[in-house]
């Protein structure tokens, strides 16, 4: 693994961290629209990130990543859909990087 991919892995595990505090802070208030609204502004900043760390195409499939209709009327069962809609994607992210070929030392 490169320099640059480790970086990026702990770029990307730190932002899955944010999202399991900001998961765990909201479900113990029960304030889920506040909640949502800390999620998005947590997208924005990762999706800047990871655009940085990863690439450009990686941030704009992260960018496009939105969550689907909602037919409960339990907020807090669709609070965690949110977050699995975008820790899902993050996690495979990280898989990826961590499993990236690493440079041959022989020479």
């Amino acid at each position: 693994m490169t320099n640059q991919s480790l970086a990026a892995l702990e770029i990307i595990q730190q932002q899955l961290k944010e999202l399991d505090a900001l998961a765990k802070q909201t479900l113990e208030s029960l304030n889920t629209v506040a909640g949502a609204e800390r999620v998005a502004k947590w997208k924005a900043r990762t999706v800047a990130l990871i655009t940085v760390a990863v690439g450009q195409q990686e941030g704009h499939k992260f960018a496009g990543i939105r969550p689907g209709p909602s037919f409960t009327n339990d907020m807090v069962e669709e609070f965690t859909d949110l977050i699995d809609c975008y820790r899902t994607p993050l996690a495979a992210l990280a898989k990826q990087l961590a499993q990236a070929p690493r440079p041959s030392t022989e020479g």
